[in-house]
């Protein structure tokens, strides 16, 4: 399915006109500060709950507003199993956030539902942005945010057990800091937290396992010869050769000390090496670049196996990619069927994605203070 239509109302500068887009390529280009990535941005937040660039929800509410608005309208796309309401819409997406009051809305197809979970699933986001690029360069915690992404959408019941992990963390970790040793509570958290940190470990492996196949088929198919060195291994957070209860009761006095969670899903990791010796360390920033790119496309290679249509939001990939790049980036999200969002400054020229006579199906939009208009 593909975000064919989108209305927002007080979010950042943009124009509330419902504007429609094209399921499969869209070209948004102007000037800095005229809205194009406050668009991605609201697009985002049906697939993410959140902005991507910033932490903050009252950073997105137009001045001198409390709430804003962003609706969705997705398309059937492949699944003929869905049907379309009048509107040609297979579903009704809606987030909206009163900052002053700190609530959150969301519906789906007219109904409200409870977790993000419940409307994110209908539309696979993946951004690509100048601070995508993090995933290399960055800690542990940006590459786990990336299989997790993934394994969400792959895993119906990951999200559930993440959440559940998340609690049982939180509470362990507030044992440990309380200072003195209560043992016999903290064997109660262990037990929860081992089954489910074996159950979550368990979905990113296999997810993992099908990104790297993915990955593996993708570098065959480019002329990126430095990848014949590389390696990728995913690491649980733990050595799952031995049980985890039994490491958490080992290295007891270093968690009291610490007083958090040393051990378990939330030091997992994807390690990445290139002869041996980590990828952030020996690659260029243009080889960190295009490994992140080649990671993206194999990410929306197993969901298009599954079926899934991705939306791809790329902010000012100009300013982060070549020319010879943003083909190879174009032309693969084109061959996956992926929805694609591209923001600009410079008008964009098709023939230098796709070549002449040979582009797909897209529309371009020149975004000027907020308000979108197709060309």
């Amino acid at each position: 399915m593909a975000l064919v239509r989108l209305q927002t109302e007080h979010f950042r500068n943009l124009a509330p006109d419902p504007v429609s887009f094209s399921p499969s390529f869209n070209l948004l280009y102007g000037a800095n500060g005229s809205g194009k990535t406050s668009v991605l941005e609201a697009i985002g937040y049906l697939g993410l709950g959140r902005s991507f660039r910033v932490s903050r929800h009252q950073a997105v509410v137009s001045h001198g507003q409390s709430r804003f608005t962003v609706f969705g309208g997705l398309d059937q796309g492949a699944d003929e199993s869905v049907s379309g309401d009048e509107g040609g819409l297979a579903h009704r997406l809606g987030i909206a956030r009163d900052v002053s009051a700190k609530e959150t809305s969301l519906r789906v197809d007219g109904e409200n539902v409870r977790s993000l979970s419940s409307m994110a699933k209908h539309l696979p986001v993946s951004v690509i942005d100048p601070g995508v690029f993090d995933i290399v360069a960055g800690g542990p915690g940006k590459r786990r945010q990336f299989l997790d992404w993934l394994v969400f959408h792959v895993e119906p019941s990951f999200a559930s057990v993440w959440q559940q992990c998340q609690r049982v963390t939180s509470q362990r970790n507030q044992t440990l800091r309380n200072g003195r040793i209560d043992e016999s509570l903290l064997r109660v958290w262990d037990s929860q937290y081992a089954g489910l940190s074996e159950r979550l470990s368990d979905s990113r492996q296999a997810t993992f396992d099908r990104f790297k196949e993915a990955f593996e088929l993708l570098v065959k198919q480019v002329d990126v010869p430095w990848t014949q060195g590389l390696t990728m291994e995913f690491f649980p957070g733990w050595d799952r050769a031995h049980e985890l209860t039994e490491i958490l009761r080992n290295h007891r006095e270093q968690e009291l000390k610490m007083g958090h969670t040393l051990y378990g899903p939330n030091r997992a990791d994807i390690r990445l090496k290139f002869q041996g010796r980590p990828v952030a360390e020996t690659f260029s920033r243009g080889q960190q670049k295009t490994l992140v790119i080649l990671m993206k496309i194999a990410q929306g290679m197993v969901l298009s196996d599954m079926g899934r249509q991705v939306t791809f939001l790329l902010d000012d990939i100009n300013a982060e990619l070549d020319v010879g790049h943003r083909a190879m980036l174009a032309q693969k999200l084109r061959a996956l069927g992926s929805q694609v969002f591209i923001t600009s400054i410079e008008h964009p020229d098709p023939e230098s994605l796709w070549g002449a006579g040979d582009t797909p199906d897209y529309r371009m939009f020149h975004v000027e203070h907020g308000k979108l208009t197709e060309e």
